[in-house]
């Protein structure tokens, strides 16, 4: 089986990865390939540098904290890793590399040899160079995206919490366990609430984002708790308990159409009538220009764009093939195409 595990950047310490280092060889061991996201650079950048002075939130002074602190982090995994004979071999990776077929390519390429010549990768964003991933703010999509890039089973988030809880647990002291997630919707979406630690800047609600894309892509997935000895095994064996465990779709989302769904920014929106919004759920269409009612934001021809049907809800995304600024031109024209159902995913 190939599991992708991602540790998040509470969990990036001595002690706790020094433990995942071994259960890793262990399900190495066992014939398993493992791929690890881990978080932790901007973290570990900000402890060498840290003065008694708050940690910063301007994104350029972030970038320039995670180029000291990406080479601790992963001196953090080899040292855990020297135990037991393996070496790690970083991997940067953004965006791009999921939006670029030819950039795709070369990262799938590059994580399969290193997984060929016995190198257990570990990845992180390329926080150094690129501010959209520090501003939109953590490994949890990356994660995701890596587990459909290398074709794995499974994806285990790694977190401070046992998994998603009924309630906020520095709320309430009722909150359990939710251990089973068929399908994500938008009362769970609700529920998983907003950004977790100081040290990091995920939380539940992007550790649920990427679950979505992840079962979506085919690939079941699990949110546990780090600190947990035998977590992973645990996680591979299905244990009940373990965890959150979302349930993959049995339907798979094609590559170019994941890009569209989750890699890709939108540059604006689109309203549409009732009409539109039946043909494109239930029919499969295309997006014509007459039943398009409203368009909102700066976008370009291929940019991708959210669709939003009278009621305000978004229930799709695409690439647009028009112009915003000509929307008054081409709204209304049946003729004239402006999301072709090859570059349209629902999203609900």
């Amino acid at each position: 089986m190939i599991t992708v595990v991602k540790v998040g950047s509470s969990s990036v310490t001595g002690e706790t990865v020094k433990r995942l280092c071994g259960e890793l060889a262990t399900l190495r061991e066992a014939g398993h390939t493992v791929v690890v996201v881990s978080s932790g650079a901007i973290s570990a950048g900000w402890d060498a540098l840290d003065r008694g002075r708050q940690r910063p939130s301007d994104p350029a002074v972030l970038q320039a904290v995670s180029a000291v602190g990406q080479h601790r982090m992963m001196r953090l995994w080899q040292d855990g890793f020297d135990a037991h004979g393996l070496l790690a071999g970083q991997v940067l990776l953004a965006p791009l590399d999921f939006v670029h077929r030819t950039q795709y390519l070369h990262a799938r390429g590059t994580l399969r040899h290193l997984v060929d010549l016995g190198v257990v990768p570990v990845v992180n964003e390329n926080d150094a160079v690129a501010d959209e991933e520090i501003r939109f703010g953590d490994n949890d999509r990356l994660a995701a995206l890596v587990a459909h890039l290398v074709g794995a089973q499974l994806l285990i988030l790694l977190t401070d919490t046992p998994g998603l809880l009924t309630g906020d647990p520095r709320r309430t002291t009722e909150a359990s366990l939710i251990e089973e997630v068929v399908e994500i919707d938008q009362q769970l979406e609700r529920l998983a609430g907003g950004p977790g630690t100081t040290e990091g800047s995920g939380g539940m609600a992007s550790k649920l984002a990427a679950a979505k894309i992840a079962t979506w892509s085919g690939v079941q997935t699990v949110i546990a708790d780090a600190a947990r000895p035998g977590v992973l095994g645990a996680a591979l064996a299905d244990e009940p308990g373990i965890g959150t465990v979302f349930r993959a779709r049995e339907s798979r989302l094609p590559a170019r159409k994941l890009w569209i769904a989750f890699a890709l920014g939108s540059s604006g929106s689109l309203t549409v009538d009732e009409g539109a919004r039946a043909a494109l759920t239930g029919r499969g269409r295309s997006l014509l220009a007459a039943g398009v009612t409203g368009a909102a934001g700066a976008f370009r021809p291929d940019d991708a764009v959210e669709i939003s049907g009278p009621d305000g809800e978004v229930f799709a995304k695409g690439l647009v093939r028009v112009h915003a600024e000509r929307a008054s031109e081409w709204m209304g024209r049946r003729s004239q195409v402006v999301v072709h159902r090859d570059d349209l995913v629902l999203v609900t």
